[in-house]
């Protein structure tokens, strides 16, 4: 049997999942987690074949548990499956070793589709994400300003543009006030940008932000 642990805060979306995969012969969901923690901790103590991550959870983001899964169990498959749109985390999910992107408004039948894939060593991606996935490896077009950003500080830059304050995306990341407050300047440095609002335009404009 394939077993799956599914990481999700939503005790629906979770009972979603478990309906779908049921359908997969061969497939069970063994475990399910609410947090990072519990999830690195589920992971440590019960052998699993894929992981179904959500991305926002209450601990910790899901692109630093996919890290730290990789990096402890590098052969852990990890499917990310989100509502946030591909634009924001696609490529960098799928660059720190996740083997697909999901949005949590695809189909039922994608969703078992992907996971099966997924589950016998493959990738699975979105055409409008294999597209964009072709083009970046073609004649490199100059690079987006966002692209130059580290993997926090494009976290901090989405958490910004969706309205939070420096005071809220501290305790979310569990970072100091300072250390955001420096995150802030790296981004508008980068970026070529002077203030928030300048940054919230540019997230809008490019649909880093739903």
């Amino acid at each position: 049997m394939t077993k799956v642990l599914i990481v999700d805060d939503h005790a629906i979306v979770r009972e979603g999942l478990k309906q779908i995969l049921a359908e997969i012969p061969g497939m069970v969901v063994a475990g399910e987690a609410t947090t990072g923690e519990e999830a690195l901790e589920t992971i440590e103590s019960q052998y699993y074949d894929v992981v179904v991550l959500d991305i926002s959870l209450p601990d910790m983001s899901g692109l630093e548990i996919l890290k730290q899964i990789k990096a402890r169990h590098p052969q852990l498959v990890v499917l990310m499956l989100t509502i946030h749109p591909e634009e924001q985390y696609a490529v960098r999910v799928l660059q720190a070793g996740a083997s697909g992107y999901l949005t949590k408004d695809t189909a039922p039948d994608e969703l078992a589709a992907a996971v099966k894939k997924v589950a016998e060593g493959g990738r699975y991606v979105s055409p409008t994400l294999a597209e964009k996935l072709a083009f970046d490896l073609g004649p490199k077009a100059k690079a987006a300003p966002h692209e130059s950003l580290s993997d926090r500080e494009f976290e901090v830059l989405v958490m910004m543009a969706s309205g939070k304050n420096v005071t809220k995306i501290s305790e979310e990341l569990h970072l100091s006030k300072k250390t955001i407050s420096t995150y802030r300047r790296r981004i508008l440095d980068k970026m070529g940008m002077e203030t928030n609002a300048e940054l919230i335009r540019y997230a809008v404009e490019n649909e880093l932000v739903e």
